[in-house]
């Protein structure tokens, strides 16, 4: 019984109810990584910044495609 209080109390003062101690999030979105990367001089860095401007070309269009769907269906 001694044995089972004691593990108890040394497991109660080990947990730690610290709010101070935060995770450390990476703050950087995934485009920003991508941005970063495609920038760089390693390999394959120059297939993401083509990729990076296809998905923004891809992204335009259907920009412009819906506002030309919603200035042709208000009267």
């Amino acid at each position: 019984m001694r044995l089972l209080g004691c593990a108890l109390l040394l497991i109660a003062a080990c947990s730690s109810s610290d709010t101070s101690q935060t995770v450390n999030r990476d703050t950087l979105t995934q485009r920003q990584k991508d941005s970063i990367l495609a920038q760089s001089t390693i390999p394959g860095a120059g297939a993401v910044r083509r990729a990076m401007t296809a998905a923004d070309s891809a992204s335009r269009r259907a920009l412009q495609a819906d506002s030309q769907a919603r200035d042709t269906t208000d009267p």
